[in-house]
């Protein structure tokens, strides 16, 4: 399985923030910092702003932050609403599939049992739980001290 680059990125730009508090940061510096396209980034945050966990400064000084404290972010919400599709198998819509044994296969069984024992983990997990080691991240980053807020500097 693996998960879409819009939910990768979405994930990506919510830890971003996280590590920031309050500050407004600006989506070419999260773009720099994870060398991806700031086209891109630009999609993804206009949904997670859409979406409620993202607010939007806009001017001269303008920039983005959280608009929810990490630990009200569930991941589980953010992954159902920035992955495409939880399809993992094409039978997984029996109505419209070819498969000539789609109803006596346990395979899809198998796969919906699974998908939602990955979702409940995700359940459990907020933004919080991904920002946890957040001096290491703030160093591999290479965000500089003076960007960081007490809040998050105190953790």
């Amino acid at each position: 399985m693996e998960i879409s680059l819009y939910s990768d990125y979405s994930f990506r730009v919510l830890m971003y923030l996280a590590l920031h508090g309050q500050k407004l940061v600006q989506i070419k510096t999260i773009s720099d910092a994870y060398r991806i396209s700031e086209n891109h980034l630009v999609k993804v945050v206009q949904h997670l702003v859409r979406l409620g966990y993202v607010a939007s400064v806009r001017g001269r000084s303008g920039g983005i932050r959280l608009a929810k404290a990490p630990e009200e972010i569930g991941l589980g919400d953010v992954f159902r609403k920035t992955e495409p599709t939880l399809k993992l198998l094409s039978c997984f819509e029996a109505e419209h599939t070819a498969c000539p044994i789609v109803s006596v296969c346990d395979l899809n069984g198998l796969f919906q049992q699974a998908l939602k024992c990955f979702l409940d983990e995700l359940d459990r997990q907020t933004l919080a739980s991904l920002v946890g080691r957040r001096m290491q991240m703030i160093a591999t980053l290479n965000i500089q001290p003076y960007a960081v807020t007490k809040e998050v500097q105190s953790s």
